[in-house]
């Protein structure tokens, strides 16, 4: 029997994820991506639960340790004008415990070398920009154009949109929705493990909370790098970009009067990236015919539940696992089981990332003093089992056929 041939276009960790889970379900899976060279854009990213056991399943969770940082210590809250700890809770063997596995922070960079070292070389296209798609009865043709102006046709029978938030693939598929700004924007910068204060080394992930703002400490690549998200009014700010630079004088004035020791983090900082955050509704739809969409092309999301690349890694799952057994006249049925399966869950998650900020940037006052007492008494991690304990193979038995 012919191989169905599957078309991914972008090249970053979703992409990769569905083409590495495709190839283990034994169908043809090319990616395509627009960059001359693979390079993860953004900074660290937390590896959680549901993603480390599908990085198991690949067969990579072993090498997460070699870059990735395993988090033993804690989750921690810590009060913005003298750093007190208003709430911590250890992860380690109680994660094991809760979820099969530990949670790591790492570099995306670090992650996307892990999957692409488990890729063929013949598995990946680059410099190859998509312009157009189009499909018909038989199959789907993709047009590429590279950066000689050169164009290239490409036909597949099924195409899968990876390809981020600004998706070339996804009017293909869906109606474009009406984003919503959020008033917010993040910087993000990478500091030095040697220039950062003591408790910034430490294996844990540090939210600070404050009046307006919020910010986010962990260490990456193997404990070398502090990673660090900055939540803050956006001001006149826009550009919703990973890769636009912003100022590292501007970071460090949104949290004048904070702890000494978040200023000896900041002032430590070489170059900072700054994007707007967009809230997105969900999608009607992820698939039309044979093109299908993937991560945050299909469900583009904030940041504080920490699921973005969790989300694309279970969709690749699903996706290869709905594919594996279908020939070219079943594609379309298993690719509508794809979309039942995955899309309540993505959408679930979608919708529960919003408003937090409303919840962490609190002024100083009763509410903050409720929220604080609130944090106190909770356990986070067991009421993260929606997010970390999901079953994936529980959705694919309640599917539809």
């Amino acid at each position: 029997m012919t191989k169905v041939r599957i078309a991914i276009v972008g090249g970053g960790l979703g992409g990769l994820a569905a083409a590495l889970f495709l190839r283990r379900a034994g169908l043809e899976a090319i990616v395509y991506e627009q960059a001359t060279q693979l390079r993860e854009v953004g900074a660290g990213i937390v590896v959680a639960p549901n993603m480390v056991r599908l990085l198991d399943a690949l067969g990579l969770a072993d090498r997460l340790s070699s870059s990735a940082v395993r988090l033993e210590g804690a989750w921690e809250f810590r009060r913005w004008q003298d750093g007190r700890v208003l709430f911590a809770q250890l992860m380690g063997e109680e994660c094991v415990r809760l979820y099969g596995t530990h949670c790591y922070v790492a570099h995306r960079a670090d992650l996307l070398k892990l999957l692409l070292q488990a890729l063929p070389d013949d598995a990946i296209r680059l410099d190859h920009c998509c312009v157009e798609v189009r499909q018909n009865e038989n199959e789907a043709e993709l047009t590429f154009a590279t950066r000689t102006g050169r164009k290239t046709k490409v036909t597949a029978d099924v195409v899968i949109g990876a390809d981020g938030i600004h998706s070339v693939i996804r009017p293909a598929v869906a109606a474009e929705v009406d984003s919503r700004f959020s008033g917010m924007c993040a910087f993000r910068c990478l500091v030095p493990a040697e220039d950062a204060p003591e408790m910034a080394l430490r294996p844990v992930h540090t939210v600070w909370f404050g009046p307006g703002r919020h910010l986010v400490q962990y260490p990456i690549s193997g404990g070398r790098l502090i990673n660090v998200v900055a939540i803050v009014p956006a001001g006149d700010w826009r550009t919703e970009s990973w890769t636009t630079d912003g100022e590292i004088p501007d970071l460090i004035k949104e949290f004048e009067g904070w702890d000494p020791r978040l200023h000896q983090l900041l002032n430590s900082a070489r170059s900072t990236k700054r994007w707007a955050l967009y809230d997105r509704y969900p999608l009607e739809r992820w698939i039309a015919g044979r093109i299908a969409l993937l991560g945050d092309a299909a469900h583009a999301m904030l940041p504080f539940l920490g699921q973005g690349a969790a989300q694309a890694f279970e969709d690749a799952f699903v996706l290869a696992e709905c594919l594996k057994n279908a020939d070219r006249n079943s594609l379309s049925h298993a690719l509508q089981r794809y979309e039942a399966i995955r899309q309540p869950r993505a959408n679930q998650i979608q919708v529960a990332s919003r408003g937090r900020e409303v919840r962490y940037h609190l002024d100083d006052g009763p509410e903050q003093q409720e929220r604080d007492s609130r944090f106190a008494g909770g356990d986070p991690l067991r009421e993260s089992a929606w997010l970390y304990g999901h079953d994936l193979q529980a959705d694919l038995r309640s599917g539809v056929d």
